[in-house]
């Protein structure tokens, strides 16, 4: 390779890691201020608490008047130094990052008094601090880092990382209800419960993909339904049935698999219904895609 070559590939090298940390750092900072904003402008002033290292955060500060600026980054310090050995030095310098500018927003801006009304303060506290971590997750960080000790236990124990946070998150409760009182610890798991689900929806996104393989004789009319009619890509790969008649062999088959939206899997199974109504059909659900043709294609 030439000197001028290298250096071409060195800049665009350069060029493509910066646009990265760039998109992660603004994914950060605008996750940054929604949870800060949940917190601030609708838990905190209400004496409300959550789950995970946010809710011991919140529950500490609530009861000893400790600034919850410097408990949030005490508190999530132990589980971040455990992702650095679990996961990488760059989720864990990423979510120091994270973890310091929220501390500093909460500190610095002047957020407004939202709402006293309890369930407002839940269900929106929630929704907010949700968003704030699941924009943090899509840049690379976190700013709660029970997920980071959750996946520590789950290889040591064999629970699974939904099990451990659970459990996790049903001491804090406990501990909030005994603490503060049973109906704060009550409206605790309904903020939490909105928390989950916006981090649900902001990590796997408004269209949620499931990946479907198709088993046909009429495997070549199914295709062109899928690419006409849908618009969609698929994979054609070669296979055999397993189950044969005595003294016959198994015929092969081209079995699709294809990828689309929930939304569009009632279309695609009466689509395919018409063509073949004895098509063998199974699903599984996808958390993320990328290449490929994903997106559906205009049709002609």
């Amino acid at each position: 390779m030439s000197n001028k070559s290298f250096l071409i590939n060195q800049k665009s090298t350069f060029k493509f890691n910066l646009t990265h940390i760039g998109k992660d750092v603004l994914f950060i900072l605008v996750g940054v201020f929604c949870a800060g904003f949940g917190l601030k402008g609708f838990l905190l002033p209400n004496l409300f608490i959550d789950g995970g290292a946010m809710g011991i955060a919140l529950l500490i500060s609530e009861t000893t008047k400790f600034p919850l600026s410097v408990l949030v980054v005490v508190v999530n310090l132990p589980f971040i130094i455990l992702g650095f050995w679990q996961i990488g030095k760059q989720f864990a310098f990423k979510s120091i990052f994270a973890i310091v500018m929220l501390a500093l927003s909460i500190y610095l801006i002047p957020y407004p008094l939202i709402t006293s009304d309890k369930l407002l303060i839940a269900v929106f506290g929630g929704f907010f601090l949700g968003g704030g971590i699941g924009l943090s997750i899509r840049g690379g960080a976190v700013i709660d880092g029970t997920e980071v000790l959750a996946i520590y236990l789950s290889k040591k124990t064999g629970l699974s990382i939904g099990d451990i946070i659970l459990l996790f998150n049903v001491v804090i409760f406990c501990f909030g209800a005994y603490i503060l009182s049973v109906e704060v610890a009550l409206y605790a798991m309904l903020t939490y419960i909105a928390a989950a689900k916006t981090v649900d929806f902001i990590i796997e996104g408004v269209e949620e993909y499931t990946g479907i393989t198709i088993i046909s004789d009429k495997s070549e009319s199914i295709r062109e339904m899928i690419t006409e009619t849908l618009g969609r890509g698929l994979t054609i790969y070669s296979g055999k049935g397993g189950y044969v008649k005595e003294g016959k062999s198994s015929e092969p088959k081209d079995i699709i698999y294809t990828i689309v939206t929930r939304l569009e899997i009632r279309k695609l199974k009466t689509e395919i219904d018409k063509i073949d109504p004895d098509a063998f059909l199974f699903m599984n659900s996808i958390k993320d895609t990328k290449g490929g043709m994903i997106k559906k294609r205009p049709l002609k």
